[in-house]
């Protein structure tokens, strides 16, 4: 079994910024691409950010780049997520997840084990 474990959740001001973190439990991440997702009240969830297996290659939503960044340290076994220049348009449930490939994708359903999120609110 594989648990991810998201924590750094919280209350913002639009501005401010919060640094989320995955851990997981059961297996090392270091063989694994990553992924952050996000999911609002009434809506589809959307990728956020991923990382290939090396953290050596990165992607990033759109309505994210240049104010997030995802990063990992295989050898704590974390993820993180870095969020800048928070909008209240962020609020949601942001997922870490894990996918079998060491390649980024965008698409959730090809990720296999999700944690159980953690909430992200902004106030403008």
């Amino acid at each position: 079994q594989v648990q991810l474990v998201e924590s750094g959740g919280g209350l913002v001001q639009a501005g401010e910024s919060l640094r989320l973190s995955c851990t997981p439990s059961g297996r090392t991440l270091s063989s694994y691409a990553m992924g952050w997702f996000r999911q609002a009240p009434g809506k589809e969830r959307e990728f956020v950010a991923g990382i290939n297996w090396s953290g050596g290659r990165t992607k990033y939503a759109d309505s994210v780049k240049g104010r997030f960044t995802i990063s990992r340290d295989n050898a704590k076994n974390t993820l993180s997520l870095q969020m800048n220049s928070l909008k209240p348009e962020d609020t949601a449930v942001y997922y870490c997840a894990r996918r079998i490939s060491g390649v980024v994708s965008t698409t959730h359903n090809e990720y296999d084990y999700w944690g159980k999120g953690t909430q992200v609110t902004v106030s403008s």
